[in-house]
């Protein structure tokens, strides 16, 4: 019985890389305003427990709006999102009969490892050059 409702071929998996890459982009982007904003945010707590006048607080949560809006139209289509920072992703597959994920990383050119279930990121196995054929 399958865990997932949806599954990817191999190709439709593929042809989702541009579109991840972009969204992939847009999110270490995000990351990197609202570490800038935890920084000043440390800043300012520092000035305000020595009495002294910050300038406020840096307003990040229209890039945590954004972020949420990216993971969602990514899990929507059935992605699986297994590590936000560094853009580790895993497609529902069919393997024969086995229910197993397609891995990828948003560093990767191209879709060439899948693991089981279970098996994470520690498990991925190369596809075979007939799976890659496909």
């Amino acid at each position: 019985m399958a865990i997932f409702e949806k599954h990817f071929t191999l190709e439709e998996a593929r042809r989702e890389l541009p579109w991840l890459r972009r969204q992939f982009s847009r999110i270490r982007e995000l990351l990197g305003q609202l570490q800038q904003a935890q920084m000043e945010m440390a800043r300012i707590q520092k000035l305000i427990r020595s009495n002294g006048h910050g300038s406020g607080h840096p307003q990040f949560g229209a890039q945590i709006g954004e972020i949420q809006k990216i993971v969602s139209a990514i899990t929507d289509k059935g992605i699986e999102i297994k590590d936000l920072q560094r853009g580790l992703i895993d497609f529902p597959h069919w393997r024969g009969e086995e229910e197993v994920f397609l891995c990828w990383l948003a560093e990767e050119a191209d879709i060439t490892f899948w693991h089981t279930l279970e098996g994470g990121f520690a498990g991925r196995v190369p596809l075979t050059a007939e799976e890659e054929a496909t």
